[in-house]
């Protein structure tokens, strides 16, 4: 009995101590105070880049001056997904199950579309003005590469879209239930965006993404919108240093 004893005991201090460091793990970084944006970079060597980095994201999009392209670099193929919708303490992700079936085509190559999820504010700035929230399409090609389509959200009329999935949150991190939604219904009608070279916006803040930022924001009403902040107050990263880099406007097959 004694040694059954030790045994039950070892297996709570074990499980313990995994439960405190996945915890651990996943608060490494947040968007508070301590452990926020301007400490990402301390926090670990492998987010050394969210300090040094000199092609970090977001940025500030500037038409005036930005390069015009004849040339398409994209053609974003997205239909109806399915896929599970997780709060995972950072923000609401809809994790997709099919995105085989959609695409983004990028210099010659595919990327086929594994996530989308949401900021607010938004991230990317145009012409200096944010807006309420920005939606953020992640992609990824055979090799690993990863293209981000991004979408402004203002305040408007309600999102019949994204009614669904904003209906029916999960509140709690970790919490999870399985979505629909028709990203080709949800886009803009212009096809203009901002395409440039820059980095994931959450930590390790990893370089060479390729960014196309859709120009004409879609709506969401404002309840929908304080749906969201009601979660996540703020999850934004600041703007970045633009540092030289190229940033072209172009018009993008939808």
């Amino acid at each position: 009995m004694l040694r059954l004893d030790r045994l039950v005991i070892a297996g709570v201090i074990a499980f313990g101590l995994c439960a405190a460091a996945s915890a651990t793990e996943h608060a490494h970084w947040s968007y508070g105070s301590g452990k926020g944006p301007k400490e990402w970079a301390a926090l670990s060597e492998e987010n050394r880049l969210c300090g040094a980095g000199h092609q970090q994201s977001p940025i500030d999009l500037q038409e005036r001056k930005a390069s015009s392209m004849a040339d398409q670099d994209a053609a974003i193929h997205f239909g109806k997904v399915a896929g599970k919708m997780v709060n995972n303490g950072h923000t609401l992700q809809v994790d997709v199950s099919d995105g085989a079936q959609h695409t983004i085509a990028f210099k010659g190559a595919d990327y086929q579309l594994a996530q989308f999820h949401f900021h607010t504010p938004s991230e990317h700035h145009f012409d200096g003005k944010s807006f309420p929230m920005e939606m953020h399409l992640v992609s990824k090609d055979s090799g690993g590469r990863i293209t981000v389509v991004g979408v402004f959200i203002k305040a408007g009329k309600q999102n019949e879209v994204l009614a669904p999935l904003f209906a029916n949150l999960p509140g709690s991190e970790g919490a999870s239930h399985d979505v629909e939604v028709d990203l080709a219904a949800l886009m803009p009608p212009s096809h203009k965006a901002f395409v440039y070279s820059g980095s994931l916006t959450t930590p390790p803040c990893s370089e060479s993404v390729n960014w196309v930022v859709l120009e004409q924001p879609i709506e969401m009403s404002s309840k929908q919108i304080r749906a969201f902040q009601k979660l996540f107050r703020d999850n934004h990263r600041p703007v970045q240093s633009i540092n030289g880099r190229k940033v072209v406007e172009e018009s993008v097959d939808l």
